[in-house]
């Protein structure tokens, strides 16, 4: 009963956890621009290369054998061959689909994170010191209690030999 509530609890923290909820926005989102891409690739891509030959990047074939094609429907009826326009087709979706998500989704998110992550930084106020700053301040603190009288020339040297020989 206990291992039971674990796997339970355990599913219920990975369905909370933000990566989940991300995801599905991220898979509906990417539905969306995917109908958007298809339109432009086929209302737009086709006819611009339909300008070389068929609008339907889906009629582009090589035969790789001697190929025999029905002249009433222009369909190959025997012999090996290549959908290679589909290919091309498929490649010219994904590249602007992947273009679209990049320049409208993950650029603006990053400058964003940049830009908050900069906000952080100012709100910080000022850094902590450094290792080598706090013991230049002790060795400073240090050496203003053994000299006796403000009348002694300071030491600027700043290294800690030169002023064991000046005293």
């Amino acid at each position: 009963m206990s291992e039971s509530k674990g796997v339970l609890q355990g599913f219920k923290e990975f369905l909370m956890r933000g990566n989940v909820i991300e995801l599905a926005v991220a898979v509906v989102v990417g539905a969306a621009f995917t109908n958007i891409v298809n339109a432009v690739v086929k209302g737009v891509i086709n006819p611009i290369i339909g300008a070389l030959g068929s609008q339907n990047l889906d009629n582009y074939k090589a035969c790789l054998t001697t190929c025999t094609v029905d002249k009433k429907t222009g369909v190959f009826t025997d012999g090996i061959y290549i959908l290679w326009g589909s290919v091309l087709s498929s490649a010219l979706t994904f590249l602007i689909t992947a273009a679209v998500v990049y320049f409208l989704m993950i650029l603006p998110m990053n400058k964003w994170k940049e830009r908050q992550a900069v906000r952080k930084q100012v709100d910080a106020g000022p850094l902590a010191p450094t290792e080598i700053e706090l013991l230049t301040e002790i060795r400073d603190a240090l050496i203003a209690q053994r000299l006796p009288s403000p009348s002694t020339p300071s030491v600027t040297s700043g290294s800690i030999g030169t002023q064991k020989t000046q005293e």
